[in-house]
């Protein structure tokens, strides 16, 4: 069985549109667990995620928790939850290729225990398709929790899991463990992710705001400093 973790806050827009289309491009759904991990949505979110839950026509093992704010925290809790022997962190603006469950499923059989697909913005925006085109690349640089991540449940246990302590790079912090052991593929099909938050900022200001968060990071900023630039400037 493959768990399927969602983090969301405030997603009632478009979370009930990602449950459909999981059930619809799910090669066998019978073999999926949905968890959707609120962490505190003030809109209809919980509200919708249930009726659809019990909605006579839906798939069926769809299972709302509740945590902390924050990805790492929710992820994590999900994945204390999950009963899958494959975790499938995914982001609620992010739709994985049709036959998604059935490609996680081949990798990992073929001994590839961690990893994600490659990701293309929902936006023609030549920068944006420049920064989806360079996810087919192996680099570690490359990786972002907008591609998901598919890990065994063995292996997460092994690494330890999602750093909960961390408001950001929660997901660059897993993706370090796995790559300090060459513990990560990324598959050649295209998951689309939303441009939401670059239509929000702005496609070159907000590049510029990561990049000068890489640059802090580099220069010594603590986790702290670096979560609130992203508040003020990012989110």
């Amino acid at each position: 069985m493959i768990s399927i973790i969602v983090p969301v806050l405030n997603e009632e827009k478009g979370i009930i549109s990602l449950l459909e289309y999981l059930e619809q491009s799910a090669s066998d759904s019978r073999q999926l667990e949905i968890l959707i991990v609120d962490g505190g949505s003030t809109d209809r979110t919980p509200v919708l995620i249930e009726e659809y839950r019990i909605s006579t026509n839906s798939f069926k093992a769809v299972t709302l928790l509740h945590s902390e704010k924050g990805r790492s925290k929710q992820m994590h809790h999900g994945a204390q939850h999950a009963q899958g022997s494959i975790l499938y962190f995914l982001h609620a603006d992010s739709y994985p290729p049709v036959k998604f469950d059935q490609l996680i499923i081949d990798a990992v059989n073929g001994n590839q225990k961690a990893g994600c697909f490659r990701m293309k913005f929902d936006n023609p925006n030549w920068w944006l398709f420049l920064m989806g085109w360079f996810t087919r690349f192996s680099w570690k640089v490359s990786r972002g929790g907008d591609q998901s991540q598919f890990i065994c449940n063995k292996m997460y246990t092994k690494i330890g899991g999602y750093d909960t302590s961390l408001p950001i790079y929660e997901d660059y912090d897993l993706i370090n463990k796995l790559y300090a052991i060459n513990c990560y593929t990324v598959l050649p099909q295209v998951l689309t992710t939303s441009s939401r938050r670059y239509k929000d900022v702005g496609i070159f200001k907000l590049q510029w705001y990561y990049l000068n968060i890489y640059y802090r990071k580099w220069r010594g900023d603590s986790i702290q400093q670096l979560h609130q630039y992203y508040l003020k400037y990012c989110d």
